[in-house]
């Protein structure tokens, strides 16, 4: 037993010892596969590789296989001499693995990726520009748009107005623009001419006239109520969580809300203000003076409305008109619709409701004269009432729903908004929290804003461009007069506008009165002889709206091209203006 035990000890490796022999085993192994495998393949290559550089390779063939490469179960395996020992499972891939799998894997891991595309600015061509805009994407041919007929360019020599609320503009010139870093004299210069609405090329004594200055004026603009924590515009923003009001700070927020718009109507209707915003949770209201856009009336546009909501005007006894509204649709809904497609069922009420109330009448009677039993009537009856309803919410919520408010109907109207308890949302992010009041003018318990504005310079082909991007609330006058300071000293400039979404029907509904100026309004039936005087009355009557010139103008215009909805424009002092 004693000689045994003695020996016993002899045959022992320790762990090290073991682990260095099972190493040097799997690297022979490797070694006779890989000798193995190129005598098998002596065609696709012939050249035994070094010891350092099967090892390598053997390295990566353990590593873990690429899940998004190419399946490998139809490749061609090549089998061994050697047989799978449970010491070196591991090893049991490196006969399946070809050259060809390898480089696959290598392949499907690549990370390049297409160069991004460059941004093309170019000079002032109306061909060019026509073009620009024809074009669908960037993989079309050219060969088409050498066809374009350049009288379909919509070119002006004045810059069409636009009522939508603009999110982002951003200005590309050759030349230098205004400067956003400004001097102490340049600051203070912009501020008191925009406080005070003095125009400082013509009642500017003492101030700086610099282009800088003007731009900067240019950048404000009047706001309320005014949260710092809180957006308010847009009011759907998803920064506004979390936040909770009580009941004191709401009666508090609605207080000074009623003085505030209640003080904006009144110098609406002095003209002292040519038109502001009203921006709820669910509609946001334009109200503009008499005289813009060719109404000889203050007047005032709601969109987007209900069914629901209009039904509210209605009770209110307020007349309002849908120029918008499809006439398919409302020629279905309305028994009376031949001359009044564009008109609300509430106009004409008594008239509508008595013709309504003698057909269903007839109606009935001539149902009882067949015998028709009262319950199958009732049950027409309601079937056909619930048709004419679905048919009237088809539109809800949105552009078509827009409703167009004028006159002494804007009084009722004003009434209805600061009494209605829709105006304020008892839910949502905003609750309690009243309407966003926008305005280019100081009204009583607002908030001076200013936009952000970011300058940078690009370079293309060699040519260096200079831009200015201009982010926040943007209200339509602030568009001509920018354009008019930049075309008095830029002989080319070019600009790409964002819009609100929500305020897109301003522009359509506006543009679309002015096509038919013989609608069955009593503020619009004029002779087209007189849009001449009345466009000029419009602007003697506005000249104390602290807006500048420039801007009452476009306000003002009555022409074919006076309203669009702008995305692009491209200035040229000897051709105007190109928009689409």
């Amino acid at each position: 037993m004693s000689s045994t035990e003695k020996s016993l000890p002899l045959n022992w490796k320790k762990p090290d010892e073991l682990l260095r022999l099972q190493r040097l085993k799997q690297k022979k192994k490797q070694l006779a596969a890989r000798v193995s495998y190129n005598k098998n393949n002596n065609d696709t290559k012939t050249n035994i590789e070094t010891d350092k550089a099967a090892l390598l390779e053997a390295k990566i063939v353990q590593k873990r296989k690429n899940p998004f490469s190419k399946s490998a179960e139809n490749a061609k395996k090549y089998k061994t001499d050697i047989r799978d020992d449970s010491e070196d499972s591991l090893l049991t891939g490196v006969n399946a693995l070809t050259t060809t799998e390898k480089e696959a894997v290598i392949r499907e891991t690549s990370t390049l990726r297409p160069p991004p595309a460059k941004l093309v600015l170019q000079p002032f061509d109306p061909k060019t520009f026509s073009q620009l805009l024809h074009k669908s994407t960037s993989a079309q041919t050219t060969t088409d748009d050498d066809d374009i007929d350049l009288d379909n360019q919509k070119i002006t020599k004045h810059l069409p107005m636009d009522w939508s609320l603009k999110t982002r503009v951003r200005f590309f010139c050759r030349s230098e623009l205004p400067s956003i870093q400004l001097k102490t004299s340049q600051l203070a210069s912009g501020l008191t001419s925009f406080v005070r609405c003095i125009n400082t090329q013509t009642e500017g004594k003492g101030l700086d006239i610099s282009p800088a200055t003007r731009f900067n004026q240019a950048t404000y603009y009047w706001q309320h109520p005014h949260i710092p924590w809180m957006t308010l515009f847009p009011r759907n923003s998803r920064e506004n969580t979390g936040i909770a009001l009580g009941e004191k700070e709401r009666n508090a927020l609605s207080d000074d809300w009623n003085y505030s718009f209640k003080g904006l109507f009144q110098l609406l209707r002095a003209r002292q203000c040519a038109y502001f915003y009203l921006c709820a949770n669910t509609f946001t209201v334009l109200f503009r003076a008499a005289g813009v856009g060719g109404r000889a009336e203050m007047h005032a546009f709601m969109s987007p409305t209900t069914r629901g909501l209009r039904q509210s005007l209605r009770q209110e006894g307020i007349d309002f008109l849908m120029p918008l509204k499809n006439d398919k649709t409302y020629s279905q809904s309305s028994p009376n619709s031949k001359d009044n497609s564009q008109v609300d069922t509430h106009t004409n009420k008594k008239d509508n409701s008595y013709n309504a109330d003698s057909e269903e009448e007839e109606e009935e009677e001539w149902l009882e004269s067949l015998e028709v039993d009262v319950k199958e009537i009732r049950k027409i009856q309601t079937a056909h009432q619930r048709k004419l309803k679905v048919q009237e919410m088809s539109e809800d919520f949105s552009d078509n729903s827009l409703v167009l408010i004028e006159g002494a109907e804007c009084q009722g109207f004003f009434s209805f908004l600061l009494n209605a308890k829709s105006t304020i949302g008892t839910i949502g992010r905003l609750a309690g929290v009243p309407p966003t009041l926008l305005a280019p003018v100081a009204f009583p318990k607002a908030t001076m804003q200013h936009l952000n504005t970011r300058s940078n310079k690009v370079r293309y082909d060699g040519v260096d461009y200079y831009s200015i991007e201009v982010k926040g609330v943007i209200l339509p006058s602030f568009l001509p007069y920018t354009c008019h300071l930049l075309g008095e000293t830029k002989e080319t400039f070019s600009a790409t506008l964002a819009s609100s979404v929500n305020t897109l029907a301003f522009s359509k509904a506006t543009q679309k009165l002015l096509q038919n100026p013989k609608e069955p309004c009593s503020s619009n039936e004029q002779n087209v002889g007189d849009e001449a005087a009345s466009q000029v009355f419009g602007q003697e009557n506005l000249s104390d709206c602290g807006l500048g010139t420039c801007v009452i103008e476009s306000m003002c215009q009555t022409g074919q091209q006076s309203i669009a909805l702008l995305e692009r424009i491209c200035y040229d002092k000897e051709y105007g203006y190109a928009w689409s």
